[in-house]
């Protein structure tokens, strides 16, 4: 499954894990190091058991040590710690009606590597480290550049990493006229080449390493930021990811900064050019009637089954759920979609009049990304951030999908 995916779940799990409370302080938060040995983490856990044997209230005593516990069975399954470490949280979630506490653990995975450890038992999960984590969502290489110095860094969502600073030696203006002028040029040419060469070096060094790298943005005082990228500097691949060339005011680290914050559109237009892209590839097979795109979510799910969808879209703030249901009195079974706008839920057998139990509820978008991923089909979650995502939400439910061949949907 894809990283946009993997993602668009991660958070979903963060936005209803920061939802949950306690009834007391009895929900643990524990984030484990990448490259700690589990043996050590059982070892403050039992710790930490034994401290909790102490807590006066009962029934908070009861929950930390019967979370404790559930960590504790589950860690026994890691020989070692995962690559990027371990995240779990676990506790009793309150509910309305007191004393239903229902015990959740969760084990996750950081998306990049954990240094530190932690541990709290607090009312409420602590997910502000992951979060960190998740917002840094793409990289991007930054160069700045000018005759007398260069530097390379990276921008991971908010944070500015510099990677290299570069001096090039070059000498200034001179007064000197006739033959010596041209051959003091033909040497400052020269230097300028050797330097550009090492800048090209280096960003190659760095960012060839980089497989979230998502594009290149070089800028500078002057015209050298274009000499520069204009000539065979940077590698073929890095060259191809080039997103713009802009005009700052500063050169070395200083420019680093500032092209990070004069670049925030071009980012933003890189993210969403993708899913632009696709949006409107579906609306304009949609407007010549191709037979190549098709909308509505019976319609889809039948196509999907036929293994004609090539590219599923779907809102990402799709706000629905696939529920199926059984009558109790005649065994019958049906399942229905139903949007979070529509307050009622029960229904009752259309075969003998009973009301129907729900016996399994899952959201739409994950319902319909395991059909997709069932038949080989590609999923894009598409934002509202566009006028195109806008559009697929508000004329189209959320739901399109671009077909490999014309079907036959009855």
């Amino acid at each position: 499954m894809s990283k946009v995916i993997e993602r668009y779940r991660l958070e979903r799990l963060v936005r209803e894990l920061k939802s949950k409370r306690g009834r007391g302080t009895e929900l643990i938060s524990l984030y484990i190091p990448a490259g700690r040995p589990i043996s050590d983490v059982m070892s403050v856990l039992r710790e930490e058991y034994s401290t909790a044997t102490n807590i006066k209230d009962r029934t908070t005593r009861h929950h930390v040590l019967d979370a404790l516990t559930a960590i504790m069975q589950r860690l026994k399954f890691f020989r070692k710690t995962p690559e990027n470490g371990l995240i779990v949280f676990a506790g009793y979630i309150a509910t309305d009606v007191p004393g239903s506490e229902e015990m959740e653990i969760h084990l996750i995975e950081p998306p990049e590597k954990l240094r530190a450890y932690l541990y709290r038992c607090n009312s409420r999960f602590h997910t502000e480290i992951l979060e960190k984590m998740i917002s840094k969502r793409d990289v991007y290489g930054l160069i700045v550049i000018d005759r007398n110095e260069a530097a390379i860094g990276i921008l991971k969502g908010k944070s500015i990493e510099i990677l290299k600073v570069l001096t090039s030696g070059i000498p200034g203006k001179h007064r000197a006229g006739g033959q010596s002028a041209r051959r003091f040029e033909r040497i400052i040419e020269q230097l300028a080449h050797e330097f550009y060469k090492r800048v090209g070096e280096y960003s190659t060094k760095y960012f060839l390493e980089i497989k979230e790298l998502k594009g290149i943005i070089i800028g500078g005082p002057g015209p050298t930021k274009h000499e520069f990228t204009k000539g065979d500097y940077l590698h073929y691949t890095l060259k191809a990811k080039v997103l713009a060339v802009l005009d700052i005011g500063y050169s070395g680290e200083t420019g680093i900064y500032e092209l990070a914050r004069v670049c925030t559109k071009v980012l933003k237009d890189a993210e969403y050019a993708r899913e632009r892209e696709l949006v409107r590839r579906f609306l304009y097979e949609i407007a010549r009637d191709t037979g190549l795109a098709i909308y509505g979510e019976e319609e889809i799910r039948k196509a999907l089954f036929q293994g004609a969808v090539s590219v599923l879209l779907i809102s990402e703030d799709l706000e629905a759920y696939r529920v199926k249901y059984t009558c109790p009195n005649c065994s019958f079974t049906l399942e229905k979609t139903i949007r979070n706008k529509d307050k009622k839920i029960d229904i009752v057998c259309p075969k003998c009049g009973e009301k129907m139990k729900v016996i399994e509820k899952k959201e739409l978008i994950e319902e319909l990304i395991e059909l997709a991923k069932n038949v080989g089909t590609d999923v894009e979650l598409i934002s509202r951030e566009t006028e195109e995502g806008e559009e697929l939400r508000r004329s189209f439910g959320g739901l399109g999908a671009i077909l490999r061949f014309k079907v036959e949907i009855r």
